[in-house]
């Protein structure tokens, strides 16, 4: 089992990174967040899992260890392979996906590509309670916060009470706090409604 390479990125491709490791260059599958972390020439530490099929082997690596954590989850479900597992993370941010999957809604999860009604509410029945709940807030400098601001909260409110969905609302505005944590509540209000519509 490869868990963990470190060393330096040869290569980006549009879904992959080749990281040279020991004289070795590995192929590594990434979701976009990971992708976007990377650069040519510069070094790279990855977590990763090793998927053997009969006709592959195929490595796929992540930035940090909650999103290998979700990625795991993902395709512990029924119908769910590692690819989906990818287009998923790739398509919304870890903490996002994770909020999505707490509070039950499939149709967050049906908005990424690839992903169908009956998968997302699969995805939902099966782990709405595995998700460990720290991996739904988001992280600034590096440092999960479990707490949104008073701005935040206000905007969340004021989202919700304009009948946007609480895990939408909740992603987008911690995302947007992520980037900037002083930002009003009018802000966040204005950037969200961008966001969400």
């Amino acid at each position: 089992m490869i868990a963990f390479l470190s060393g330096v990125v040869r290569e980006l491709r549009e879904h992959s990174a080749i990281v040279l490791v020991g004289g070795v260059g590995y192929e590594v599958l990434c979701p976009a967040s990971t992708l976007g972390k990377l650069s040519a020439g510069s070094p790279a530490e990855l977590h990763t899992r090793l998927v053997v099929r009969e006709d592959a082997w195929t490595l796929f690596g992540f930035a940090d260890t909650d999103s290998l954590k979700l990625f795991e989850l993902l395709t512990s479900v029924t119908g769910v392979g590692p690819k989906l597992g990818l287009a998923l993370l790739s398509g919304m941010s870890p903490s996002a996906l994770a909020q999505g999957l707490l509070s039950g809604d499939s149709k967050l999860l049906s908005s990424v590509s690839g992903v169908g009604k009956r998968t997302a509410e699969r995805l939902v029945l099966e782990l709405q309670g595995k998700v460990p709940e720290h991996l739904a807030a988001p992280t600034v400098g590096g440092v999960r916060q479990r707490v949104i601001s008073t701005a935040g909260q206000d905007a969340v409110d004021a989202l919700l009470a304009l009948g946007f969905r609480d895990a939408q609302v909740r992603a987008a505005v911690s995302e947007l706090l992520s980037q900037d944590p002083e930002q009003s509540a009018d802000q966040l209000i204005r950037k969200s409604l961008g966001r969400l519509r």
